[in-house]
């Protein structure tokens, strides 16, 4: 009998720290960091923190992206300490992801979304951060970029702050439906849709008098298509499920599969989204103004 309860108690016990643990500063629960996954995936963080060729190891950085302004490369992003992550507080990735600036007051280059990801949620930022924390640590130090003066000058990134960058949080439109705020959240904050389907001027920035109109030249140099609803130059004669379809599973309403980056996309990103996100999606883009192009 007393055997019997001291496995009792023990099992009490246990359970009772189990319960303690998540509630102690630093120990994430389970439910944030399944909702730090999500948005990791909907973010399309691996893809761009992954080396290509030669494959790296997952969040370790070393990807190239090819631009006008010379060759950003990723930076390491898991939890080691040395060389990723492992040593910022959760106070350094809010702002680098809303202040587009590193731990030392540092400003980012804007190849970093951060003009996007500025919209997201506080919840949304704490999640995150929380997933990311479980990430294995991959030990791999950061190259440095490839730019070209002047534009490897981090103090004149300022200026281009005061042109492009106004870092305010999402606000739901209250005069659209909760679907299509859903959607424009997704699109333009966590998704960062815009930053490649958006042209952009000679410094860089995003012309939002064309959003999503699609872009010439986008990474690597390669055209990135319009989004808009126009017809022809847009998807204006896909139907929400078409756009649902396209972003599920990678078919284009003729029948054919997705090429080029959107492959990634779709199978990093999209693919593990909800129906209920993909369908805001589709409502929201298509809602926004048309225009042609690229």
């Amino acid at each position: 009998m007393q055997d019997s309860n001291a496995v009792f108690l023990n099992g009490i016990c246990a359970l009772l720290m189990a319960t303690l643990s998540w509630a102690t500063p630093g120990v994430a629960a389970p439910s944030l960091i399944e909702q730090g996954e999500y948005i990791f995936n909907a973010a399309g963080c691996a893809g761009c923190h992954t080396a290509v060729k030669p494959k790296g190891a997952p969040l370790a950085g070393g990807r190239e992206l090819k631009t006008p302004f010379g060759v950003f490369v990723t930076p390491n992003i898991s939890p080691d300490r040395e060389t990723g992550i492992g040593g910022w507080s959760k106070a350094d990735f809010v702002r680098a992801m809303r202040e587009g600036r590193s731990p030392d007051g540092a400003y980012y280059f804007p190849a970093f979304p951060f003009a996007s990801y500025a919209g997201m949620t506080n919840d949304d930022l704490a999640a995150l951060w929380a997933y990311l924390q479980t990430r294995p640590a991959q030990v791999r130090a950061n190259r440095a970029h490839e730019i070209a003066f002047p534009f490897n000058q981090r103090r004149l990134l300022f200026f281009w702050r005061l042109l492009y960058f106004d870092g305010t949080t999402f606000a739901p439109d209250p005069e659209k439906s909760d679907l299509w705020n859903r959607g424009a959240y997704l699109v333009r904050s966590i998704g960062h849709c815009g930053e490649c389907h958006t042209p952009r001027t000679l410094l860089g920035g995003m012309r939002l008098d064309r959003e999503f109109a699609g872009a010439a030249k986008g990474p690597e140099g390669k055209r990135v298509p319009n989004i808009t609803p126009h017809k022809p130059k847009g998807i204006g004669a896909w139907s929400p499920q078409d756009i649902v379809s396209f972003l599920s599973d990678g078919v284009l309403p003729d029948g054919d599969f997705v090429g080029g980056a959107m492959t990634e996309v779709v199978d990093n990103s999209t693919s593990r989204m909800t129906k209920g996100d993909l369908r805001a999606i589709a409502e929201f883009l298509s809602s926004v103004p048309k225009h042609a192009g690229p």
